[in-house]
Formats: structure tokens, sequence, C-alpha cells
């Protein structure tokens, strides 16, 4: 791939399984027994047994090994093996690892899986406690000090420049978060089913670092998701419709740094997202009035407007409005901010639910899903599609 050409993975490989399990504040059972239980239901869901498998990929934050998980699974030899790094934009690279190997025969059947307690074991948004010496954490050395300890504290910079430059109040983060919990609350698998929330609640929960209030930020979930990947030809002859992976990308900007990428030339974007769009229309040949549905990275509301500006989907500083309007359905199934913070391997799910049109909060007719991974980091994002076959 290069961020200047059209690349050749597109339409090669297919999602064929997915599998999860329950979403929750405590577990009550290991991370590898979560991504044990994940794996399994995604192959019983692709109708594929462990021995049909030969790759996995996960995230580098991930804790089981793919070795260890294999075993747990009763997967025999493995041909690719693979982790992304960089947290949550990591989810959709993970996808399209599998269809690189699955494109170039290195592999037949990939899981992609990602498992962890992260409300009941460790808590992202407790912050920064202990970093070895590395040269990201020499980066963090210019922030932390300042009391830049959390990632809500690292993305309210950005939030509080996106709002004054387009002379907006924080309800514009709020359209963000009705709209999740109001698809959260028809689904039962959300955490937050049956419960909707207005622009007033937004208004009235409280900070945690202006202008980020309660309901800007995602949950901590614990639990698992998984992925199975395979060729076009092949999915054709399982149980489900494939969703087509129509384009795969991943993007990191100029001046790109984790989370804090305060030294730009403007904090007011998402240059990283930017890289993955360009790509994922390039080599798709779409646009974004082509697209059915978007499951937008949704782990703080601002942003998910910034996402859709980076799309093209509508113009700068124009995202609340367009979110507002109901022009595109976004997160159908609640997003992390309604059903569960599964590091967006969950949104991948929900995409390919909406292909195969089995999804709770279903969009009749939806042929072309737009999937994207975390954002104020090096990120990815997927073009899922029915098989027009």
């Amino acid at each position: 791939m290069s961020v200047r050409t059209r690349d050749g993975l597109g339409g090669r490989a297919a999602v064929v399984g997915i599998g999860a399990t329950e979403f929750s504040k405590d577990s009550g059972r290991s991370e590898l027994r979560l991504a044990a239980e994940a794996v399994r239901a995604a192959l019983d869901d692709a109708g594929l047994t462990p021995g049909d498998v030969d790759g996995l990929v996960t995230f580098t934050m991930d804790t089981s090994p793919e070795i260890t998980v294999a075993q747990a699974c009763g997967i025999g030899e493995l041909s690719f093996f693979s982790r992304i790094h960089y947290g949550g934009g990591a989810a959709c690279a993970t996808v399209q690892q599998a269809a690189l190997a699955v494109a170039t025969g290195i592999a037949e059947v990939v899981v992609c899986y990602r498992a962890f307690n992260e409300r009941s074991g460790r808590r992202f948004g407790s912050g920064v406690q202990h970093r070895e010496p590395s040269a990201e954490g020499a980066a963090l050395g210019w922030s932390l000090p300042f009391g830049l300890l959390t990632p809500a504290s690292w993305v309210a910079m950005a939030a509080q420049r996106y709002l004054h430059t387009y002379g907006l109040t924080p309800e514009a983060f709020g359209q963000v978060a009705v709209v999740d919990r109001r698809y959260a609350a028809t689904n039962p698998a959300a955490y937050f089913h049956g419960r909707p929330i207005t622009l007033a609640d937004h208004a009235a929960s409280r900070w945690i670092v202006e202008p980020l209030r309660l309901l800007d930020c995602c949950q901590e979930t614990d639990g698992g998701q998984a992925i199975v990947v395979t060729s076009v030809e092949r999915a054709r002859d399982l149980p489900h419709p494939p969703a087509v992976i129509a384009a795969a990308a991943q993007g990191a900007g100029r001046a790109q740094e984790q989370m804090t990428s305060f030294y730009r030339d403007e904090l007011t974007g998402l240059p990283e997202m930017g890289v993955v769009a360009r790509q994922l229309w390039r080599t798709s040949g779409l646009t974004p009035a082509d697209m059915d549905v978007a499951i937008l990275y949704d782990h703080f509301t601002p942003f998910v407007l910034m996402q859709l500006e980076e799309f093209g989907f509508c113009g700068k500083g124009e995202a609340a409005d367009f979110v507002a309007g109901e022009s595109l359905p976004i997160n159908t199934h609640g997003g992390q901010l309604g059903e569960a913070y599964l590091h967006g391997m969950n949104g991948i799910a929900e995409g390919v639910r909406q292909l195969r049109g089995t999804a709770v909060n279903r969009i009749p007719g939806a042929g072309r899903v737009l999937v994207t991974a975390g954002t104020g980091v090096p990120t990815s994002g997927l073009i899922l599609a029915a098989d027009d076959s």
C-alpha cells in the first residue's frame, strides 16, 4: 500500500464469523478465558473448527499471546501470527493484517481477537502510572508533568480548540452521546440497554476534564471479541453471507504522537484518520455518499465529529449538525459509549451484522459500512461490503 496509490487488497478477503463474550464490569475470569470464549464463538458462527485456523492476529496490548490462545482453543499449527500497536488504533488493522495473509496465501483462515478485563483489572482511564524508558515515553514527558495524565485530558486539549475555532459549545459533543445511547437502549447486548439520554442529561453530567463531561467518555468494559477472516471464494460456502473487505487501511500523520500530537499546525482535525480516509476512498472507488452506515470509534465524542469531517461527510465544524440531522446511521450498536468498550472490535462485528441483516438496529438495505479504529493515535479503517456475486 502507498499513501498515494490504490492498493490491490480490496475484495480479496471477507469476514465470515463474529463472536463475543458478554460485556460486563466484572467478568470473573481471566483474559485468556475471555479470548478463548470469543474465538470459539466466532468459529462456531463461521461454521468452522479450530482445526481450520492457521493464523491469529491481536493487539500488542493484549495479554493473551497467539500461541497460548491457539493452545486454549485447540488450534493446531500456525503459519501466521501478528500484533498491531497503538491501542484502539489497531482494531481495523487486525482485519487488514488477516486479509493480507489470506490474499497472499500465507494463511487460509485467520482469527482476529481482543480480550481484556478493562474495568475489573487494568483501567485505562486511571491514567499513566508507570512507563518503561522508551522514545514514546519520552514524548509523554512533555505532557505528564503538567497534569495531562489520562486519555480524557489529552483529548480535552484538542476538544477545547475545536469548540473555540468553530464557535461551538459542548452541546456539539452531546449530539454524539445522545445518538449512541439511543441505539444502545434497544440493543440487549449493550451495557446501557434501556437507558437512552437527552441533551439535558449530557449537559448535567459531571465534568471529567473541561470541555469533556462524563457522557462524552466511553465505558470501561470486561469482555472479548473475535473476527474470522478467509477468502471470498471460501466464504461463499459458509453459513453466513460474507462481509467483503472492500478496502482496509492504516494511517499515521505528520508530527504524529500517541494521543498528544499537540505540536501540529492545528488541533481541530485528525490527520491520521485523513490518511486512512483517502486510502479507503481511493482503493474502494467509493465516496461518503455511498456509505449506508458508519461505525466510528467513539472513545470520546469530539473525535467522532472530527472523523466525519476527515472522511468528507460534512465540512469542518459542521459535524454536530450532521449528526443531529441523522443524515447517516452512526454506531447502530450503541458504540463504545453505549454498548461496550472493546477497543473497537465490537464495532467491526456490528458492521458485519448490518451487512447480514441481523443487527438489532438494522438499517434496511445496508450494503456498505465504514468502520474506523481508535483516534488520536496511528489508526486504521475498513469498508465492508455485501457480496455482489
